[in-house]
């Protein structure tokens, strides 16, 4: 984004001096001025007061938002909301910018807004796909003449009939979740420029777009890279590309094949389209600059340095000159002050023991309990003798002096807890007072048992009405809390106590260095500490006290705060008794009754002193106007507990507003700032002078950000004003020391941490010795080294500075602290801006987490926010894009997150607040379950690596010596010899040798086919397939009339009918293409497809069984198709008897004997020729790597229809003689076992799958190889399970099948894998000799610049690759430049390419496309051997020589597949294989089963299946967002989370990422929620 306010600040002099209330009032108002509607001819100077206020119904400034909320009133600042509207409203004029709602599921939409849910009428997508594009165009361009045309054209490959490619899975009709609904999201950018094409897919930017987003020019790929045809886009028609209005519409005809114009009109899929316009209003939002510009270096080779933040040359200084100490005045030791806190308890308790100690209240308000200082006195040594003698026997007492137990205590019960503090104090054990456990899983109490167990507690004291409301197991038990040691509850009451005897007298002794108590604190990371706290320094804090408060005997004292720790413990029970006053304790459930208890009851006891906190001071606005006769003229003081908090001065200053009429003395107000560890660091003092009015400071956050103070510069928004905390406590030397380092104090004009020498500040954290030693024993020192002071101080956590006249001001904590590309922001201060925007009463009572988590080196800010019951949809979009535009406005940092949970889901407190680190805990495992997400990474991310830039590539004549390139070995190897020729191989054609075997060899079983119960459902011998087949040509001839040469297309489920077609083919002359039945439960989705090969391969006529015939005249396949235009089809159920006259024998091996139509994995369908000679010399191959003859068995478990599978079930054991033993995939659907079954009774020592039976075997059968085992299944004859693939191999499956089936006898070398591909379908396989295949693990960052670095096992970022099968004899290979078409070296990433006697003769395609068939089929390398013809497979890899030697004893070279290239996606100039980035998302969370990516327009999509309540949807958003940042640098654009099985996958179990995103685009998906990313 671009910054709000790049002015530079002037330098002003620090705190030249304090700006009064009054001077505070001018500057608002002088602050705000300029932004206020003005009515006309207003003069602005007149005062403000009688202006029209800015924010709407403010006719009570304070009523507006009454709320009995925790957490939001301590940021409640007009001033600070008033700036955040004006600030949006800045941002208004700038112009509006469209930003894309999420898409929800309906039943993820929980609130009441259905009505904006309803899906549009039918009439709407077709009549009105105008009317949207109009509307989506005007929305973007504000303009409102606009006559954008919608094209629906589907003609072209990308939505037409290829999305309906996805063979095998399908989806579910176009359900329409929700219209479009575009908020405007407010300007956060610069306006595009109105004419600016709203489409700029196909339109190259050029120089325009070269400075605006760090990704490659719109077409990306070169266009050579190896793309098979589509052959489906033979319907050249032209495209319309949507223009923006005023331009003409210009229609272009584009050549679709490959990705040579990629997105050219985003693949011809109609822009107008729902999810596109989204995508491009996400574009057109992406394309404003980045805030921090990319400085301009390039990087070579790996190290891909992350952009490092430069610090801004103009960024403000510290130029103050270095601060010194500050010394608190002398703590003046009174005569009779007491020598120890028990020695006050016995004084007072002794001579006055009917003075009132405490007075508690009930929930009315009523007094419930007056505990006076005798009884307090008493109680307590019958509490010190009970827990010393009665626990544990007289031998072995269960406590001795010193050891810790634990007051669990509720908060309406603080005269119990006095009671056994005290009695802890006297019996000299060390009380560790926590809150009372509610649930056994309570936010954060594992931790706060950790502290328990490791402060060894054992005892733990509670009262007789918290004992009877602790969570009870059936038996009456105490159920052990999660995480905490074993406890005895001892309850305290005295009428359960014994009474000690008349000898028993405590030991009471002068405070000394023995820790008197310990108080719990909560880190950041939600860890819980102990601070120990001396007798010592508990004495000597409460003399501070007493002396800095003026306390004097019997004053009462009205306390509203926590008496177990902090400030309210100090006032409230310490220094109280030791000045014998009376404390009236409110209960937070009377204040939750009625806020106005505290104000009644200094009233009712006309006290002088009343501790709250700035929550207490906003509830008595809000409710005051219901009472009359308040009078608080008794107050001398009203200690602000939370004053540290730079939020609460405007509660102080409303309520002096409010409550000066009602007798309220201004001085009366002291903020005090506090910690756990350095117990009270600064207090205002009440003084009766009022000519020294209190401090004020009106900061600039900007400033704050870079840790300077700087007093505002006039026209700034973004302030921050702070109020004074008083001066240091008596006795004690404060000074201020840089946050991280070394503590070298600061300068005068620099924000730092805190830091307090006293005896009055705990001494450890207990146990953690590493810890206090940081924290309680710091030397700080000045600018040259030397130490300031030989008395170690403590670090406060507080950040803030100390003003002129020694007053300390405090603006943050340093557990709030969140440092953002090198600036500091203060979680408190994103709060405070996050509240004050309109609807403030949309956050539920103002409950906001933000935290920072860490994303690629960087800290990112994360907000979660709580949101209303009632609020809409559209309230919560609306509200969250203000607050970016607010926190942006203001603070001048991005939000890398912004969440809505429900009301009341987040973890809470003890004492209702938001347990911080259990929802950032909650948010980054993916458990925050939020109803609403919106990621910013664009424009909170600005690290990244930089774009990579290619370089010229050096020309050949400095590279070839001799197999030399750049030094290394040419990359190149290939199988052995096909060697010599046995009696079968010297037919030229399958035909032949089929014919052959059935004279030969008639009895001999070729092929054995089972069912889905292992039993055989058919077999055949060689004589039945050759008569079967004579048969079949007989028909061909008779009925189809055909001539040799003819075309057939075998429409067959896998099994013998298929084999015995495609051998009468042959016997006919005709040229067979296996089709994949259409799938009777999904006709329309699978019918197309087969027609659609039907037709481009040019079938004269179709041959099947009568089961499919009757399918193919159905009313369902009328409905899909038109069933008219079908070639004659042949029932070959229906066989004539007669065998025919003669033989066809063909005369040119080299003519076609079959083709092999197979659909990509990017939804191209792609038909390939494979001639005799290419068939014989495949089959010879296979043959010699898997040493095959008649007497061997082989299962295989593949769909018959292309490449290797096919081959393997129809063509080998003709070749070879053995028995194939063929089991359809689909029956494993119905027996998960089947395979496995047959391989083991068969004894089968070869058998070849594909991934999708091995995922089924290993998700199926994964919990029953036990009664597998029972059932006798034996795997330990398998040498060879191979894996028919056409990718990368999947180590991670083919791993976890091993491991799952080692108990069953697998060898874990016997699983492999095969590589095959359009050019050449199989090019290795692993044979029955050889090495095993070895697996190496490459650097995932050097893989994306094309280069290998091989890397140890369990390295960052490292991969794994596997060997993908040993090269088949007769094939070479050589991995060359697909750009240059050069050689490579060993180890370098390349282009596999291919040369061998079984490689397809080319594409079979409707119009010759020869540019593509000689680049494809015939290409020669451009340096180096430039006679051999090689294939290009299309296929990233590289080839390793290893140290392992093969069968002829040379050192064997492994062949790595890396990819396809028309799969990677280039992002960023690097080259990104998608399953990386999949397997990386669906590590990430437990529900995520499958992912799928693609790039729509520079943009990643990420798809992923969720397998879970549709609540954990939005989870993932963040997840796969961070994941993706940190393990790839990549931002993703769109995540869309879907239903299991949405992903389409084909036979062969690859991803069909191309449907997806066609699918994706043309709204058919129906997914649960998409999130666009900023």
């Amino acid at each position: 984004l671009p910054p709000l306010f790049s002015l530079p600040l002037p330098f002003s002099s620090p705190l030249a001096g304090d700006i009064t209330q009054k001077g505070y009032e001018k500057k608002r108002s002088k602050l705000i001025g300029a932004f206020l509607p003005q009515a006309p001819g207003m003069d602005p100077s007149v005062p403000h007061e009688r202006r029209t206020p800015v924010t709407p119904g403010s006719s009570s400034r304070y009523h507006r938002r009454r709320s009995s909320g925790s957490r939001d009133e301590r940021y409640r600042s007009d001033v600070h909301t008033e700036a955040v509207q004006a600030a949006l409203a800045k941002q208004k004029e700038r112009g509006k910018m469209a930003v894309p709602m999420p898409s929800k599921r309906r039943s993820l939409v929980v609130q009441s807004s259905m009505d904006a849910y309803t899906p549009p009428g039918e009439e709407h997508i077709g009549l009105q796909g105008n009317v949207i594009a109009n509307w989506i165009s005007r929305a973007i361009h504000g303009s409102t003449t606009s006559s954008t045309t919608s094209s629906s054209s589907t003609q072209s490959g990308g939505s037409g009939a290829a999305s309906r490619l996805a063979d095998g899975v399908h989806y579910i009709g176009a359900r329409l979740s929700l219209p479009p609904a575009l908020l405007c999201w407010l300007g956060l950018w610069q306006p595009v420029a109105c004419c600016g094409p709203w489409l700029a897919i196909g339109l190259r930017a050029g120089g325009s777009n070269s400075n605006r987003l760090p990704s490659p020019c719109l077409s990306s790929r070169p266009e050579n890279h190896s793309a098979p045809p589509d052959v489906t886009s033979y319907t050249t028609d032209s495209i319309q590309v949507e223009r923006p209005q005023g331009s003409t519409t210009t229609s272009r005809s584009t050549p679709k094949y490959g990705n040579a114009e990629l997105m050219e009109t985003g693949d011809g899929v109609p822009v107008g389209g729902r999810v596109s316009a989204k995508i491009q209003q996400l574009v057109n939002t992406l394309k404003r600059p980045k805030r921090p510009p990319l400085r301009e270096f390039f990087v070579d080779d790996f190290e891909e340095l992350l952009e490092v933040q430069q610090p801004d040359p103009n960024q403000p200084k510290a130029e103050g000159a270095q601060m010194l100490a500050m010394r608190g005045e002398q703590l003046g030791v009174v005569t009779n002050w007491p020598l120890s806190l028990e020695a006050a308890l016995q004084r007072w308790g002794t001579i006055s023991p009917k003075a009132p100690c405490l007075t508690t209240m009930d929930t009315n308000g009523k007094p419930l309990y007056i505990l006076t200082y005798g009884k307090l006195w008493t109680r307590s040594i019958k509490v010190a003798y009970n827990i010393l003698h009665k626990l544990g026997s007289k031998q072995e007492p269960m406590l001795r002096p010193g050891d810790r137990v634990a007051l669990v205590f509720p908060n309406n019960d603080p005269a119990a807890f006095m009671v056994a503090f005290y009695g802890c104090l006297l019996a000299e054990v060390v009380p560790v007072p926590i809150e009372v456990p509610l649930t056994r899983k309570d936010a954060g109490s594992q931790q706060i048992g950790f502290l328990l167990g490791s402060c060894g507690v054992t005892v733990a004291l509670t009262s007789d009405a918290c004992h009877k409301g602790l969570p009870k197991s059936p038996t009456g038990e105490i159920p052990q809390f999660k995480g905490w040691p074993k406890l005895l509850w001892f309850v305290t009451e005295s009428r359960h106590l014994s009474k000690p005897p008349r000898d028993w007298f405590p030991h009471i002794k002068d405070a000394n260095n023995e820790t008197a108590y310990i108080e719990y604190k909560t880190c950041k990371d939600g860890s819980v500490l102990g601070v120990t706290v001396m007798r010592i320094a508990l004495l000597t804090h409460c003399q501070a006290l007493t002396q800095s408060c003026g306390y004097t005997e019997a004053e009462t004292i009205v306390n509203v705060l926590d008496f177990k720790k902090d400030v309210g413990l100090w006032h409230g029970i310490l220094t109280s008794v030791m000045n014998m006053m009376h404390v009236i304790s409110i209960p937070y459930s009377l204040m939750k009754v009625n806020p106005l208890s505290w104000i009644q009851k200094v009233c009712q006891y006309k006290a002088k002193v009343a501790c709250v906190k700035s929550r207490d001071m906003h509830w008595a606005l809000v409710a005051h106007r219901d009472q009359r006769d308040i009078n608080l003229s008794s107050l001398r003081m009203l200690v602000v507990a939370d004053g540290a908090n730079p939020w609460s001065v405007s509660s102080c200053d409303a309520f002096l507003n409010v409550f000066q009429s009602k007798g309220l003395k201004p001085e009366v107000i002291c903020p005090c700032a506090s910690s756990p560890e350095a117990l009270t660091v600064a207090i205002r003092r009440p003084t009766d002078d009022s000519n020294q009015p209190p401090g004020r400071g009106v900061l600039s956050m900007q400033g704050l950000s870079h840790g300077v103070i700087r007093v505002d510069s006039e026209e700034k928004l973004s302030v921050l004003t702070l109020q004074d905390v008083g001066t240091v406590m008596p006795g004690a030397l404060m000074c201020v020391v840089k946050p991280d380092g070394v503590p070298q104090l600061c300068k005068t004009d620099e924000i730092g941490e805190l830091c307090v020498g006293s005896i009055a500040t705990g001494t450890s954290y207990y146990g953690l010795s590493g810890m206090t030693k940081n924290t309680f024993e710091v030397f700080p020192m000045n600018s040259v080294g030397a130490l300031i002071s030989e008395y170690p101080f403590t670090r406060t956590g507080l950040l803030g500075f100390v003003g002129p006249g020694g007053l300390c001001f405090i603006a943050g904590k340093m557990d709030g602290l969140m440092v953002v590309g090198g600036r500091r922001h203060n979680a408190d201060d994103i709060v405070a801006t996050a509240l004050a925007v309109e609807p403030m009463k949309f956050v539920y009572r103002g409950r906001i987490a933000v935290f920072s988590i860490s994303v690629l080196h960087d800290e990112r800010i994360v907000v979660v926010a709580e949101q209303r019951p009632d609020s809409t949809e559209e309230d919560s979009f609306q509200w969250m894009s203000r607050v970016l535009q607010a926190i942006d406005g203001i603070h001048q940092v991005g939000v890398y997150c912004l969440a809505l949970v429900p009301s009341n889901t987040l973890p809470k407190t003890p004492l209702g607040g938001i347990h911080l680190s259990e929802s950032k805990q909650l948010f980054l495992e993916g458990s925050l379950h939020p109803c609403n997400v919106l990621m910013c990474p664009h424009t909170c991310v600005t690290n990244l690596p930089k774009p990579r830039q290619k370089q010229p590539e050096i020309g050949p004549a400095s590279v070839m010596v001799g197999n030399l390139v750049s030094g290394k070995r040419i990359a190149q190897a290939s199988g052995r010899d096909l060697g010599q020729m046995e009696d079968n191989d010297q037919f030229l054609f399958l035909s032949e040798v089929l014919q052959w075997r059935a004279q030969t060899t008639p009895d001999h079983v070729l092929y054995t086919l089972l069912n889905c119960r292992g039993t055989i459902a058919s077999s055949l011998t060689c004589v039945q397939l050759h008569k079967r087949a004579e048969k079949i040509a007989t028909m061909l001839a008779e009925r189809g009339h055909l001539q040799d040469g003819d075309h057939v297309a075998l429409v067959y489920p896998p099994g013998i009918d298929l084999i015995a077609a495609f051998y009468g083919c042959l016997y006919a002359g005709c040229v067979p293409i296996t089709v994949r039945p259409p799938h009777p439960q999904n006709i329309a989705t699978t019918l197309p497809t087969v027609k659609m090969i039907v037709e481009v391969s040019r079938s004269a006529c179709m041959m099947t069984t009568a089961v499919i015939c009757k399918l193919l005249r159905s009313k369902e396949a009328s409905a899909a198709v038109d069933v008219r235009s079908w070639p004659p089809v042949l029932d070959t159920d229906d066989l004539p008897k007669k065998k025919p006259p003669l033989l066809y024998k063909p005369s040119n091996p080299d003519t076609l004997a079959y083709l092999d139509f197979s659909v990509s994995t990017t939804g191209m369908l792609a038909g390939v020729k494979m001639s005799h000679t290419a068939t014989s010399a495949f089959c010879r191959s296979i043959k010699l790597q898997c040493e095959l003859y008649p007497s061997r068995e082989v299962a295989i478990c593949l769909d018959p229809y292309c490449g290797l599978g096919f081959v393997l079930w129809c063509l080998c054991s003709v070749y070879s003689g053995h028995q194939s033993i063929l089991i359809p995939p689909s029956e494993l659907e119905v027996n998960p076992a089947l395979w496995l079954l047959a391989v083991s009774q068969y004894k089968v020592r070869d058998t070849f799958c594909s991934y999708s039976v091995m995922e089924l075997c290993t998700k199926g059968l994964g919990l029953q190889t036990e009664s597998l085992k029972s059932r006798g299944l034996d795997l330990s004859r398998v040498r060879t399970c191979v894996v028919v693939a056409e990718e990368r191999p999947r180590i991670a499956l083919t791993q976890s099948f091993s491991k799952l089936f080692k108990d069953l006898g697998l060898h874990p070398r016997a699983v492999s894998t095969s590589f095959g591909c359009r050019v050449n379908l199989a090019v290795c396989l692993q044979g029955t000799s050889g090495p095993d295949p070895t697996t190496v693990y490459v650097d995932m960052r050097a893989l994306r610049h094309d280069r290998v670095r091989l890397v140890e096992r369990g390295s960052p970022h490292s991969l794994p690759l596997m060997e993908s099968g040993k090269i088949l004899p007769g094939v070479r290979i050589i991995i060359a430049n697909p750009e240059t078409k050069g050689p490579l070296g060993d180890s370098h990433l390349g282009e596999i390419w291919v040369c061998s006697g079984h490689n397809a003769s080319g594409y079979f395609t409707v119009y010759g496309d020869e540019a593509l068939q000689s680049d494809h089929f015939t290409s020669r390398l451009s340096f180096g051997d430039t006679q051999t013809i090689w294939a290009r497979t299309g296929y990233l890899g590289f080839l390793r020589r290893t140290e392992l030697t093969d069968a002829s004893g040379e050192r064997h070279d492994a062949l790595y597949v890396v990819g396809a290239l028309d799969e990677a996606m280039e992002l960023r100039g690097m080259r990104y294989h998608p399953i990386d980035i999949e397997t990386s998302v669906i590590r990430t969370h437990k529900s995520i089963t499958e992912c799928a990516v693609f790039t729509w327009t520079n943009l990643l999509v990420v798809v992923v299946e969720l397998d879970g309540s549709e609540q954990e949807a939005l989870d993932l958003v963040p997840l796969v967002t961070n994941v993706v940042l940190e393990e790839h640098y990549l931002i993703v654009g769109v995540v869309v989370v879907v239903d299991i099985g949405v992903i389409p996958i084909n036979s062969r179990g690859e991803k069909q990422r191309m449907h997806l995103r066609d699918g994706f685009l043309a709204d058919q998906l129906d997914p649960i929620y998409v999130a666009y990313n900023m």
